[in-house]
């Protein structure tokens, strides 16, 4: 199955700009366009979904074993006439020396050409050295072309252009040029929200324009139908009928869901219902209750005026209804929140407040273990340690002592640098951002909880 990786020789080089453009472009063809992220990210799955018009899945090595990267690939791409991967931070950065958890080990074992995105803000002859360097690193990569972005005008790009073909064998794709009105406001998580966004739509479809009418489309799906999918063994899933109704914020506040993650859930018998935060004045009739994470500081008055769905929330969960929440879930359903001097009351039912900070508290990949304490029932052989991640600005102050945790941290931050996950009756509430893989099938342990207090209060 045709498919290509778009990466860049570091962050911030436009490579999320430019692979909206291409994934909207393309679907604009009438292909079916399948896109993928690599690394754990929200955000720009959003906006990639939206310009491609499926739903965007995460490819991760630290949370995913390589055979289930494979299968999870190849499984989305199936029916796809494209695939398009867009890397994170620059082709060979990673975590390890070795660059096994780069964009290169993932474009290795998916078979897939890359493409270079460029920003040449300053670069005229250097570029060559550039190209050339990233090609000689790692002679098993396949560099296909590249894209030079941020383009200053037609001499810049003329100029660009002839040294890349008298210094290099690496085809060039297009010229972007520089277009600030096109860029996709940042915040402190990185590209706001499509669900969020103004006009989403008009900006992508904007992007797209000006993508299509300065890269060579018909060059790009030549390099995406050399690539070879990799063959996996089908598995057969047990069909679980819906028994449960499990309510999810879903709205301009709480947005962040792996939609694998949705799909486990409704796999293991739930009936996942949405509902907004801002708008709806109560929970649904629902048997339990997962909150995602977002930005409820930046609707956090309009969350505080919302008080019937405040106490709503305050009453399932202190009537024992089970309760799943991650980072902004989590923060939603503390005391309050304090940002850019001002402070809104929340949910209430985690003794604690919210207070927004400058700087991260908690960034990248976590480890953690479990506690005996955590309530959901087990799968079988147990759960050793968690690979999850987090990233937020925000803290909690004022944390009532004597809580129970679910996990102790053995790397990253959680609540307090050595704990996360605070339980509160049927509640569970982590900072970390968990992800429903083999050895973390938190989605069906969830809805085994749920069942298990739905059977608990009708006895």
């Amino acid at each position: 199955m045709a498919h290509f990786m778009i990466s860049a020789a570091h962050k911030s080089s436009g490579k999320t700009t430019v692979s909206i453009g291409l994934c909207a472009a393309l679907a604009n063809r009438g292909l079916k366009v399948q896109p993928f992220k690599k690394g754990p990210d929200y955000i720009d799955p959003l906006w990639l979904g939206q310009a491609a018009g499926r739903v965007c899945y995460n490819l991760d090595f630290y949370t995913m074993p390589g055979h289930e990267i494979d299968t999870l690939f190849a499984s989305r791409i199936a029916d796809a006439d494209v695939g398009v991967i867009e890397g994170n931070k620059g082709l060979y950065d990673g975590l390890d020396i070795d660059g096994s958890n780069s964009n290169a080990a993932l474009a290795s074992a998916l078979n897939a050409p890359v493409v270079l995105v460029l920003d040449t803000r300053g670069m005229t002859r250097g570029i060559a050295p550039l190209i050339l360097g990233y090609q000689a690193f790692d002679t098993d990569i396949h560099i296909a072309g590249v894209v030079l972005n941020s383009v200053g005008g037609s001499r810049h790009e003329g100029k660009l252009r002839h040294v890349i073909e008298y210094y290099t064998d690496v085809q060039v794709l297009g010229a972007v040029p520089r277009n600030p009105d096109l860029q996709i406001v940042e915040r402190h998580l990185g590209l706001m929200p499509s669900n969020e966004a103004d006009a989403a739509q008009q900006r992508i479809d904007a992007i797209a324009g000006h993508v299509q009418n300065n890269v060579d489309m018909d060059a790009l799906l030549q390099i995406a139908a050399r690539a070879s999918t990799p063959v996996v063994q089908r598995q057969q899933q047990t069909e679980i009928g819906q028994r449960l109704r499990i309510a999810y914020a879903r709205d301009a506040a709480f947005g962040f869901y792996y939609p694998d993650d949705l799909q486990a859930l409704s796999a293991a018998g739930a009936k996942l219902v949405p509902f907004d935060t801002l708008k709806d004045s109560r929970l649904p009739d629902v048997d339990g209750l997962f909150i995602g994470g977002g930005f409820p500081e930046t609707s956090m008055q309009q969350l505080a005026a919302n008080t019937g769905m405040l106490e709503s929330i305050r009453s399932f969960i202190e009537q024992g209804g089970p309760a799943y929440a991650e980072c902004g879930g989590l923060m939603y359903l503390a005391r309050s929140i304090e940002w850019q001097g001002q402070i809104a009351s929340m949910v209430g039912v985690i003794p604690a407040d919210v207070k927004m900070h400058q700087k991260p508290q908690g960034r990248g990949y976590v480890r953690l273990c479990e506690t005996s304490g955590h309530p959901w029932p087990s799968t079988a052989g147990g759960t050793a340690e968690v690979l999850a991640h987090e990233f937020h600005y925000s803290g909690l102050e004022n944390i009532q002592p004597g809580l129970d945790y679910a996990y102790q941290v053995k790397r990253g931050h959680g609540i307090d640098g050595q704990n996360d996950g605070i339980i509160y009756k049927n509640l569970l509430a982590n900072y970390s951002h968990m992800r429903n893989v083999g050895s973390n099938q938190w989605a069906s342990r969830f809805v085994a909880h749920v069942d298990a207090c739905k059977n608990q209060a009708n006895d």
